[in-house]
This record gives structure tokens, C-alpha cells and sequence, in this order.
């Protein structure tokens, strides 16, 4: 029962949504990079919730570094963070404990803790847990930004409603981390509004597709079969519950054209090998090329619905129906984002410390 990515530099995740608080452990990061609180409190409010199209659950996200820092950079040692559960409302689920919520992880939780596992707002498995996981990421981000390593998630789509794709990247990361609901065209963000709130209205949720890009990663990253960049991505990624779907550059795009357009050619562009198009999101044959890693995420409708759905009592071993009560986002795409960036900082950051050594972040790559 493991908690914990990475193998160069580790992070590990605790606690419960109902709790008495979450966190993240951070082993193997290099001592002296510094620990930007004002960064790490702008990544936690765009997680947060903050308008109608959010869960009415508000936490004020207060974190406490426990350990490994000291004078505001790392010691070299474990960072403890923890953060505090304040506004919980617990007996929203003591009326429907046994009850498999569909789509929610309350029966494969069952299977696995025999019926010790906290139930109470989904327990370890929330989505509350990732505000744990953005804190170390954001602190991960500052090290990866010494080597000029930048990262962004924006909505690619949303109902009916489709953003442009990554163009004028590296720029385009930086509008996209200073917003609170991430477009490349701004202009889409009250249609996308409009779309979320017409499913809370219909006692729905919805979810949509997000695109994420990594600037910034040498060439030479990577391994070419078990631990590829794309494979170490998605087993990072696919910890977020709410992801059900990746694919890289292209994708499944590729399966629409011929090699003649789909292959990247290769060019001198500013006295650097790159490509003249980035169809394969930056990676060949597992390794990184120097280019952009880009790829888009399906996100899964919010699970938690007031609508009557079929379902099972566990415990007791009958059918019945349930409407999910309580506090819950009609769509969680808008959060996700930030979340998205912290994971890719983990892996991005535990895969260049394997080739190049932890003190890379504060030595450079040489």
C-alpha cells in the first residue's frame, strides 16, 4: 500500500478529506533552492475553490512546513508539509456509509481496506488531497525554474466550447499560470462558464479536456522503453482521479494522416537542432528532444451528482438508489489545472535529477 512517487526525488501523499489534515513528504530535492511562498499561496488559490462553478466546501489552505527548511531555502532533507482540514461537514456522509457512490472509489476502497478506510468525503481518495500535492509542486516548479524549465495547463475544451492549442508556447504558459480560469482565448472563458453552470442547473456534472506543456527540458531525457517520458508522465498524471485519458503531440491524430505529415522534420533554428513541427509533443522513441513536451488530458464529469442513480449497499448487500448530497463541483476542470502542473514538476524533476544528479537544480545541467 504505497503512497509515494519518484525515485531520485520522492513525494509522498497523506491524509483524509474529513481529517485532521492533508500533506506531502518531499525526500531527495536538493539543499538550497528557494522556497517561494508568495508562488506557493498564488498555486494553491487557483486550485481553490472560488465562484459558483466550485464546490461550496472553502478551505483556507493555511500550510505548515514542518521540516527540511530552514532560513527560506531546503536543507537537502525530507520536507514535511502539512495542511489543516477546518471546514468539514462529516455527517453529510454517515447516512450513506456503504453505499457505492458510481463512479466514486467506495467499493474498490472497500475491497482493498477490508472496511477500515475513512468514507468521509471520499477519504485518501478526495480531490481534496491534491491541494498537498500543488504545495510540493509549486516548491518542486522554483527548482525546475533555475534551470528554466517552465510548465502550464490550460482548458482545451469544455463542453461545446474548444480553446486554441499551444502555438508561442513558453509565453503563453506564463498568461495561462497568471489566470484563474487558464485559455489560451480568453474570450471563451463566460461560454465555458455558461456550459458548467447549465449542468449544476440540470443537477449535473461535466467534464472536458485540458492540455498541458512543459518548456524547457533538454534533449536526452528519458529512457526508451519502461521509464520513457511519456510513461513516467502518465503514471504520475494518472494519480489525479478525475484524469481517465492521455495522449501526447498528435495522438490520436496520428491515425488520420500519412507519415509524410505526421513525421517532424528536423532544422537549425537559432543555432539549435529543433523541429519544424512538434506533432510527436517533443519526444522520440521515449526520450525528449528538446522540443515542448505537449499533451491533453480527458477529464472525467464531476462523479458527485444530485441526481437519482442506481447503485449497491455494500455492507449490506442489496440493490438501492442514492442522490448524492452534500458539497460538490459541477465540473472540476478549472482546478485540475493546477494540479496537472505540480504532477508533471514531480516527474519532470525526479527524471532529471536520475540523469543528471540531485544538485542538478542548484549546480545546473553540465
Amino acid at each position: 500500500m504505497k503512497n509515494t512517487f519518484g525515485q531520485s526525488v520522492s513525494v509522498t501523499i497523506f491524509g483524509e478529506s474529513h481529517g485532521s489534515a492533508i500533506g506531502a513528504v518531499i525526500d531527495g530535492i536538493a539543499p538550497g533552492i528557494n522556497i517561494n511562498e508568495e508562488f506557493i499561496q498564488k498555486q494553491l488559490s487557483r486550485r481553490r475553490p472560488s465562484s459558483n462553478i466550485d464546490t461550496p466546501r472553502q478551505e483556507k489552505d493555511e500550510y505548515k512546513i514542518i521540516s527540511g527548511v530552514f532560513e527560506g531555502k531546503t536543507t537537502g532533507t525530507p520536507i514535511c508539509i502539512g495542511i489543516p482540514n477546518e471546514n468539514v461537514k462529516s455527517k453529510d456522509y454517515s447516512k450513506i456509509k456503504g453505499i457505492a457512490r458510481p463512479s466514486h472509489a467506495d467499493y474498490s476502497a472497500e475491497c482493498k481496506y477490508h472496511g477500515y478506510q475513512d468514507y468521509r468525503g471520499g477519504g485518501h481518495f478526495s480531490g481534496r488531497i491534491t491541494a498537498a500535492l500543488v504545495v510540493a509542486g509549486a516548491i518542486i516548479m522554483t527548482a525546475l525554474d533555475n534551470l528554466g524549465i517552465k510548465i502550464g495547463t490550460h482548458i482545451l475544451k469544455c463542453g461545446s466550447a474548444c480553446d486554441n492549442d499551444f502555438n508561442d508556447v513558453e509565453n503563453e504558459i506564463i498568461k495561462l499560470n497568471n489566470q484563474d480560469f487558464p485559455l489560451i482565448n480568453t474570450d471563451l472563458k463566460e461560454q465555458m462558464i455558461s456550459e458548467i453552470l447549465d449542468a449544476r442547473e440540470n443537477k449535473d456534472s461535466i467534464g472536458g479536456i485540458i492540455q498541458t506543456a512543459i518548456c524547457g527540458v533538454p534533449a536526452g531525457v528519458g529512457e526508451p522503453w519502461f521509464d520513457s517520458i511519456e510513461g513516467v508522465l502518465s503514471h504520475a498524471i494518472f494519480s489525479v482521479g478525475g484524469i481517465k485519458g492521455i495522449e501526447f503531440g498528435k495522438g490520436f491524430g496520428f491515425s488520420n494522416v500519412r507519415g509524410s505529415e505526421a513525421n517532424d522534420q528536423f532544422e537549425i533554428k537559432n543555432g539549435k537542432i529543433a523541429t519544424k513541427t512538434n506533432n510527436n509533443g517533443g519526444i522520440n522513441g521515449g526520450i525528449t528532444n528538446g522540443m515542448p513536451i505537449i499533451f491533453n488530458c480527458a477529464v472525467k464529469p464531476t462523479p458527485s451528482i444530485a441526481r437519482p442513480q442506481s447503485t449497491v449497499d455494500f455492507i449490506k448487500g442489496e440493490e438501492t438508489t442514492l442522490e448524492v448530497q452534500g458539497r460538490h463541483d459541477p465540473a472540476i476542470i478549472r482546478r485540475i489545472c493546477p494540479v496537472v502542473d505540480s504532477v508533471c514538476a514531480i516527474a519532470i524533476c525526479d527524471m532529471l535529477a536520475q540523469r543528471y544528479g540531485t544538485d542538478v537544480f542548484t549546480r545546473g545541467i553540465k
